[in-house]
């Protein structure tokens, strides 16, 4: 039997950079699969990769044939429980839960249900740690069904006293400290049966894994040894421990449901009645309501399947959370009693950032398959985290960039095995998207956006003076989280001593200038010492688009094939690699308009501005400034790296549906090289079309930019298609798909776009979603119709979902995108324009 909707056992190693190898909860179980089958050893995600590891032929290259959990027959029949988990508050201390166990299957069967509770194991971190406790904690029981917890730092509860001198009146104020514990308490099962309560500590078990010995007999996976193996002794008689677990041994008939409903409570906030069916019962209902009215106004304007979808995408972004211990001094100087770390950690990855000490509860891209922050990832999650949450959204944006974050250099870190790679800058964006929904205009946090202005700007700083290659305002960022997108690894050096001039990168930069720049004109409204920064900003831009689209070799741009590509410099040569990929989309994200009448709000930005367009004719050209639409004058300054023209060439790449689009959004790679790969001159690399799982082994393997559809790029790509809307209108009409003779207004497309992306996710007329492809279960099942997952990328060709099954981090950007579905087209959006305050007038045009 399996249990759908629980967590699965994590049971692969990883860099253990992150916590000791004591400080989760896993049990290591290798005997568990002794008789089965290696691959189903790790049922982690729904695409395990399943390969003979012997097998020669597979070191480059790996199988098209992915399993997972639905093609194995794990869901034969049925035969499978359903547990559902709801936990909810009755008071900030005050935690209930309760498990409700269904069997599906058509036989009678018995389930074994065991909630733990357990202190992470910090103390064997020694005394050097930052974490260790003065005293060991521990669990104990107390009564039939109750256990106490006893936590150093756990339940302290301070209050003041006045004392008053007897002889001169004088008043001190002393501070008494009171610890009340915490409680947790299970209720009796089905037929009033209690729980067996069962203890042991959380530690590893040495001997098992390394041969050495234990400190104690009773170790962390001490409930599988009892339960599963029979082993009376592997638990703590004493009925104390660090670990507890409540047995529960459930007989379900077919279609049978049983509850089990748990409790954690601070003594301070004990309830009358631990499980009485009035309160338990009624707070659940209570709190059930609450949450419906609160996403009844947050998702608004939905039919009842987009709002299904908005709302899972929602409650998987929040379950993301995670708390995220690493501290780099810790790291290389190793756990006290634990076997030194080699002397080369100290020279290795991550060595030159000292200073970093990670402490916090934090956004993760996935909590299961990807266990640590990633800076791009996170600043996406933010985007739809601020309707929900916007005071965590803004402040894991500061924590970013907090000194103990963020290098003294600038550089916001990566990733934990790689804090040194170079992710693209949207951290920018990400602020001024949460700045935006901090509330409405005119009453905004400017304090949060101020904060966050001046970490960025030491962030650009760091990337003008590390990733401009030449000083030519040509950037060359390196991996930038597009992993196997390019023909070489862009995070190393290349072999044959050149480099590369990427057009991602330096439209990158340019982005991260326009977005400075409307920072800084919105914080000029209250202090006109930031019209010099936007000053600076703007004539940054005006340069690096200059270079990005010269024709004397050094630009990106190739004229012949309306698109933008990356640059091969070799030994005073320099080749074009010619890839049609995201990498050559990346230009279209860098769009602004400037209202000329909001410009002369700031005398000083406007009369630079004035002077730049009017004495620096070899720059300002490349700048559409006070263009005709309409036969009218335009009163707008559109900031943008590409021109009309340019822009009309590119959308036929992107709008052909042989080519980038596709059924279900933006290829991250144009299907035109399934059958024309780029291969090298030398013959020694090639980039073809790869709609699904990589190919490759290389780059990462089971991430894929070769053709994929992703959700971060489709986003700003549909967002900048309503600002060239705004300012271009009727004016600028395009065939959407290429060559069908459609013609359609920017807007239009950019909603097309929209609905592409909600197709991945919505059922058609059969109940089929193209996210979970080739599915009856799914398709049919009562069960499981309505259940989304929301993948870390999506195939190019059906909408399969691909990678990591839970990505609820940047694919949550489906909220927002369905909200593009519905959106009306606005004269003056300030969201398109730099008109902060804003002032709406829709046209009569919606979709």
């Amino acid at each position: 039997k399996l249990l759908r909707n629980t967590s699965y056992r994590d049971t692969y190693s990883h860099d253990n950079s992150t916590s000791s190898d004591e400080d989760d909860n896993t049990e290591l179980e290798p005997e568990l699969f002794e008789n089965e089958p290696s691959d189903l050893s790790l049922p982690i995600g729904e695409n395990e990769l399943q390969h003979d590891p012997d097998d020669q032929s597979l070191k480059s290259s790996i199988v098209r044939n992915f399993k997972n959990l639905k093609t194995i027959g794990i869901f034969d029949d049925n035969r499978y429980f359903d547990v559902t988990a709801d936990f909810c508050k009755a008071s900030p201390n005050d935690l209930l839960g309760k498990y409700t166990v269904v069997n599906r299957g058509p036989d009678p069967a018995i389930i074994h249900v065991l909630p733990q509770i357990w202190f992470r194991n910090v103390w064997s971190w020694g005394e050097a740690s930052y974490c260790c406790p003065e005293k060991k904690p521990y669990l104990k029981q107390v009564g039939n069904n109750k256990v106490l917890c006893y936590h150093p730092t756990l339940g302290i509860c301070q209050s003041r006293q006045r004392v008053f001198s007897s002889g001169d009146d004088v008043i001190e104020e002393q501070a008494e400290r009171t610890t009340y514990p915490f409680y947790f308490e299970v209720d009796v099962g089905p037929e009033n049966h209690p729980p067996q309560l069962l203890f042991t500590e959380n530690d590893t078990n040495y001997e098992k894994l390394y041969g050495t010995g234990n400190q104690s007999p009773y170790v962390k996976d001490a409930f599988h040894e009892y339960i599963v193996k029979g082993n009376v002794k592997a638990v703590n008689p004493q009925h104390i421990g660090t670990k507890c677990g409540a047995h529960y041994s459930v007989f379900l008939n077919p279609g049978q449901k049983a509850q089990i409903r748990i409790r954690l409570y601070y003594e301070k906030e004990a309830p009358p009645e631990t499980f009485g069916t009035r309160d338990f019962d009624f707070i659940f209902q209570q709190r059930k309501l609450e949450a419906d009215l609160f996403y009844d106004e947050v998702i608004k304007n939905h039919h009842k399947q987009e709002r299904n979808i908005i709302r899972q995408a929602y409650a998987g972004l929040l379950w993301s959370k995670q708390f995220y211990y690493y501290v780099i001094e810790e790291w290389l100087r190793g756990d006290k009693g634990h076997p030194p770390p080699p002397f080369c950690r100290r020279e290795g990855r991550n060595a030159e950032w000292g200073h970093l000490f990670n402490r916090d509860v934090i956004s993760m891209p996935d909590k299961w398959e990807y266990p640590w922050y990633a800076a791009w990832d996170l600043a996406f999650h933010m985007i739809p985290m601020a309707h929900v949450d916007i005071q965590y959204a803004k402040e894991q944006l500061l924590l970013m960039m907090r000194e103990w974050y963020m290098h003294p250099n600038g550089q916001i870190p990566a990733y934990e095995f790689a804090f040194d790679d170079v992710n693209p800058p949207v951290h920018c964006y990400a602020v001024l998207k949460v700045y935006k929904a901090t509330g409405p205009k005119g009453k905004r946090d400017l304090v949060f956006l101020a904060r966050c202005f001046h970490k960025l700007v030491l962030n650009f700083t760091w990337w003008i003076n590390r990733k401009d290659i030449d000083g030519k305002n040509i950037f060359s960022g390196g991996f930038l989280g597009l992993d196997n997108i390019g023909v070489f690894d862009r995070s190393k050096p290349l072999d044959c001593g050149g480099k590369i001039a990427q057009a991602d990168a330096t439209a990158w930069v340019a982005f991260f200038c326009l977005i400075m720049l409307e920072i800084s004109l919105i914080l000029a409204k209250r202090d006109h010492v930031y019209e010099d920064m936007a000053s600076k900003f703007f004539e940054h831009f005006v340069a690096i688009v200059d270079a990005i689209n010269k024709k004397d070799g050094i630009g990106l741009w190739d004229e012949m094939d309306g698109f933008y590509y990356d640059h091969l410099h070799t030994n005073n040569h320099t080749c074009p690699m010619k890839i049609l990929s995201m990498v050559g989309l990346v230009p279209l994200f860098s769009c602004m308009v400037l209202r000329e009448d909001n410009m002369k709000q700031f005398p000083g930005f406007y009369k630079r501005t004035k002077w730049f367009l009017e004495n620096r004719k070899d720059l300002s050209k490349t700048i559409s400034f006070m263009c005709g639409r309409e036969k009218k004058p335009n009163p707008n300054l559109l900031l943008a790296i590409v021109n009309k023209e340019k822009l009309q060439k590119v959308l036929q790449h992107l709008l052909n549906e042989n080519e980038f689009l596709s059924p279900y959004g933006i290829r991250s790679l144009s299907k035109h090289h399934k059958e024309q790969p780029f291969v090298l001159d030398d013959n020694t690399a090639r980039v073809g079309y790869e709609p699904g799982e990589s190919e490759s082994k290389l780059f990462g393997g089971n991430s894929n930019w070769r053709g994929p559809i992703w959700f971060p790029m489709n986003y700003l790509i549909i967002e900048n298609l309503f600002r060239y809307d705004y300012y271009y209108g009727e004016s600028l009409k395009v065939e959407c798909p290429t060559g069908s003779g459609n013609l359609m207004r920017l807007s239009d497309v950019a909603k097309e776009l929209s609905h592409r992306l909600a197709d991945i996710f919505l059922p058609d007329l059969t109940g089929h979603r193209p996210c979970h492809g080739p599915s009856e279960k799914y398709d049919k099942d009562p069960y499981f119709k309505d259940l989304i997952l929301f993948y870390e990328f999506f195939h190019g060709d059906t909408g399969r979902g691909c990678g990591a099954s839970h990505q609820t981090g940047w694919t949550a950007l489906i909220a927002n995108t369905m909200k593009y579905m519905h959106k009306w087209t606005l004269e003056n959006d300030s969201d398109m324009s730099d008109n902060e305050e804003g002032s709406f007038r829709p046209r009569l045009h919606t979709h």
